[in-house]
């Protein structure tokens, strides 16, 4: 902080105020605020560690199989993607022949997840079924959490600037998770989809889902 930003706080702040607020009143205010990150909490679970677990061994053969055709998928791509940069990059390039090596490129790359996600159907759907049920306690844990470190505010690490790791509560909720959660099913009910039992539904991503862990 500059002196004349540390200047302009002073002229703007009445020192009767700032003589009025004891500095362990500061201190506490600070200590009352955490940082968790609930995305990590509930992987980190007893519960999820061990459903992942049983998707990898139940789902082995669509895993390996999706595994399989990724790389082949990628080594199909990688000439294409190659020839597209060589001829970017030489002089006076054709820009109506690059537009048509960047669709084919997308309509490829494109049609190649769509497959992906298809093969990734069973086991993705396991993993979203395990975190949804995990997710269910993800708000009494927080909760918890938070009476046993008296807390008052939890802020999400990407909220933050710095912090100490004294202020991670992500490890308590863990712990609270692995009470009110210690285990969950891999059997996804056949008329089940993600979000529909009062969760918020997934986020879509461009990749598809596969096991932590792998």
């Amino acid at each position: 902080m500059t002196k004349i930003l540390k200047a302009i706080l002073l002229a703007s702040t009445p020192a009767a105020l700032v003589a009025s607020v004891p500095t362990t009143a500061l201190a506490q205010a600070v200590t009352n605020v955490a940082v968790a990150n609930v995305e990590e909490a509930v992987q980190r679970s007893g519960a999820f560690t061990t459903a992942v677990g049983q998707i990898k061994t139940t789902y082995k053969a669509q895993i390996d199989a999706f595994d399989a055709r990724q790389k082949s998928l990628q080594a199909e791509l990688a000439p294409l993607v190659t020839a597209f940069q060589t001829a970017q990059r030489a002089p006076n390039p054709n820009q109506a022949a690059l537009q048509t090596q960047a669709t084919t490129i997308q309509t490829r790359q494109q049609a190649a997840q769509r497959e992906l996600q298809n093969l990734a159907q069973p086991f993705g759907r396991a993993q979203a079924y395990v975190e949804e049920q995990i997710s269910a306690k993800l708000e009494p844990a927080l909760k918890a959490a938070m009476v046993k470190r008296k807390v008052s505010l939890v802020v999400a690490p990407q909220a933050t600037i710095s912090y100490q790791p004294t202020a991670d509560i992500t490890g308590d909720i863990v712990t609270e998770l692995n009470a009110l959660v210690p285990s969950v099913s891999i059997a996804v009910p056949a008329n089940w989809q993600p979000g529909g039992q009062g969760q918020a539904a997934a986020p879509a991503t461009t990749t598809p889902p596969k096991p932590q862990g792998r």
